[in-house]
């Protein structure tokens, strides 16, 4: 199987719906609503004039929030769909910014610049199959000194729901819908891989890369799983037999000089 084909038209088809639903909220960004969360501005709170490149980007609403903080971005997305609605989107913006129709894995043959920070964020690790590979893609797009920054939601809330903790060969290979409001029901193939946190940081240690950081948080910016409650300024959490789930960690990593 394709996999990354089979992944790919699923982007596409979901791209038509993200763009018009209140997940997204196109309008309000349009008005100025920045996409980013309080988590990666922490991380990443002075990026202007800096060179930031964003790996699976979706169709550009964080890349273009780097941009308006004053990054020079690059986006790369698989879906040609997102890329194409990413590009109407910075136009429209009149906003600076490179959009690249790439899967993580092709971007490094086509790649000839360094990036002074990498991002990537919610909801992509799971849609890769090599994390060792993902990880020299990052070490080889990043400059000496450069800095990795992932937010992604944690693992263990995959394991609540049913999928496996540990990185298995054999891919999950479902019909689901999207996880906007305005999912009509129809369902698409998607083929995806667990993967634990020791494996993740494993990756990026044996790509050369340094953690700086490793943060777990019990509060999820996107009411986007199941049995989720909101708490008043701090996002949506999940509690097992009493207790906060972790739904979301963070990575910052560094390449050598």
């Amino acid at each position: 199987m394709d996999y990354i084909k089979v992944n790919r038209d699923t982007w596409n088809k979901r791209t038509d719906l993200h763009t018009q639903s209140s997940f997204y909220n196109i309008p309000m960004f349009k008005n100025g609503r920045n996409s980013l969360n309080p988590i990666e501005l922490a991380l990443l709170p002075d990026v202007k004039d800096k060179s930031l490149l964003h790996l699976q980007c979706h169709f550009g609403q964080d890349t273009l929030s780097w941009a308006r903080l004053g990054a020079c971005v690059t986006g790369v997305d698989l879906s040609p769909t997102a890329i194409e609605y990413a590009n109407e989107l910075k136009q429209n913006l009149n906003l600076e910014a490179t959009f690249i129709e790439s899967n993580v894995y092709d971007f490094d043959a086509i790649n000839q610049q360094l990036f002074d920070i990498v991002y990537t964020s919610y909801g992509v690790l799971n849609w890769l199959q090599d994390l060792n590979r993902w990880a020299k893609v990052i070490a080889n797009s990043l400059q000496a000194g450069g800095t990795l920054c992932l937010v992604e939601f944690h693992s263990f809330n995959e394991l609540l729901n049913g999928y496996s903790y540990f990185h298995d060969s054999e891919p999950t290979i479902e019909e689901e819908g999207t996880y906007t409001e305005n999912c009509d029901g129809t369902k698409s193939k998607t083929v995806t891989w667990s993967h634990s946190i020791s494996d993740i940081i494993n990756s990026l240690i044996q790509a050369g890369l340094t953690i700086e950081s490793f943060d777990e948080y019990p509060y999820s910016p996107y009411d986007c799983f199941e049995g989720l409650e909101y708490v008043h300024d701090k996002g949506y959490q999940l509690l097992h037999k009493g207790h906060q789930v972790p739904l979301v960690f963070s990575i910052k990593a560094r390449k050598g000089c």
